[in-house]
């Protein structure tokens, strides 16, 4: 069993669902990101979007590996930097392009 963060733009929610069950039923333990329910640019302070990027950091820190849910190859700067604080921790870097082949 792998614990394993799932990391990507929340426009792919659906598809991270999806995948996390996937992932799931072969007996990973799936951490999502944390679900905010306001919508729009300003919807949330400075510092409270700092504070939710550090909670994924920690769920990044304590996993075996991420799964990047990169649709259509699609991977914004937010990812990317999830990406890079991964590696810098020696995870490993799953995407899902790759497992929907």
């Amino acid at each position: 069993m792998k614990i394993i963060t799932v990391c990507g733009s929340y426009k792919f929610k659906k598809e991270m669902v999806e995948i996390a069950e996937q992932m799931t039923l072969k007996g990973n333990c799936m951490i999502l990101p944390n679900e905010l329910t306001k919508t729009g640019k300003d919807a949330y302070n400075k510092d409270e979007i700092l504070m939710v990027d550090q909670m994924h950091k920690e769920k990044i820190k304590i996993s075996d590996a991420i799964l990047v849910v990169d649709v259509d190859h699609y991977i914004g700067s937010s990812t990317k930097s999830e990406i890079e604080f991964a590696k810098s921790l020696n995870k490993e870097i799953l995407y899902y392009t790759d497992m929907i082949k």
